[in-house]
């Protein structure tokens, strides 16, 4: 989601990357319980309604309802939907691939983050896709040190989708600095030159979100005023992991590994790139 910086980065204790850790696994687990279920026939109202259930079990709210008028308790973003799309009624189908966005507050602090599933049988291209954009995740991440810049983050993402791949890398969205508010500066875009932008120091915490296109990198805002797609109709990618800057390597806040687990076991889900 969009935001406006103001300047003023926040760096966060040792307890308090503690606390952002027990919430950004809690979007873990959630994810990991859609990861059980979801197939083909399913809507993302039932997912939505899923998350909502499990956030609300565990003593936490959930970011995004209500935040600036959006609602829903996720983003449920398909085909060719980029980020922001909204739950509805019409059933998931055989090769679509889908990114679902989760926040929540727990003990005040926010956990933030996607992951992008493909229902079933999917062409190779969308196979490739997913593939690299998880990759260019953990490029990014890798530059998520001490004394590295947000552009070398930014850098790294970009040279492994648009400059070896061709895809398009998002331009009008970023990821963002995470804390007890859902959007704080830096914000963390995936494209950029490296040594650019403000210098990292321990205990920033970002979330980091490639949004990767396999066409063109323009995108449009539907009638909405939230959905985001891509200007040539073909498929996007999103994933996203809350990340902690530390000296020599990142701390990964978030767990896919829950998920991936999951996503593994569900015969209706096709893990095929890993």
């Amino acid at each position: 989601m969009s935001f406006r910086p103001n300047g003023m980065i926040i760096y966060k204790t040792e307890a308090e990357v503690a606390l952002m850790n027990e919430a950004a696994r809690l979007v873990s687990t959630t994810l990991a319980e859609v990861a059980k279920v979801l197939k083909p026939g399913m809507t993302t109202l039932q997912i939505d309604s899923l998350c909502a259930t499990i956030v609300r079990d565990h003593k936490a709210i959930p970011s995004f309802l209500n935040y600036r008028g959006y609602p829903h308790h996720i983003c449920a973003s398909v085909n060719d939907v980029v980020v922001h799309g909204f739950p509805d009624n019409v059933a998931l189908k055989e090769g679509d691939i889908v990114s679902i966005d989760l926040g929540v507050i727990l003990n005040g602090w926010h956990g933030d983050h996607a992951y992008t599933f493909i229902l079933g049988e999917s062409n190779e291209a969308v196979i490739q896709l997913v593939k690299v954009t998880k990759e260019s995740l953990y490029k990014g991440i890798e530059k998520a040190i001490v004394n590295n810049k947000i552009g070398d983050i930014a850098n790294a993402i970009q040279e492994h989708t648009e400059k070896k791949y061709g895809y398009g890398v998002v331009r009008e969205l970023v990821g963002h600095g995470l804390g007890r508010s859902l959007h704080e500066d830096p914000q963390m875009p995936n494209y950029g030159k490296k040594g650019s932008g403000p210098k990292l120091k321990e205990n920033l915490v970002l979330a980091i979100e490639p949004m990767i296109n396999m066409g063109t990198k323009d995108v449009y805002t539907a009638e909405d005023g939230w959905t985001v797609k891509t200007r040539d109709g073909k498929p996007s990618v999103h994933f996203e992991h809350d990340v902690c800057v530390k000296r020599g390597t990142a701390l990964i806040l978030s767990d896919y590994s829950v998920i991936e687990t999951a996503e593994k076991a569900n015969i209706n889900l096709n893990a095929s790139y890993y």
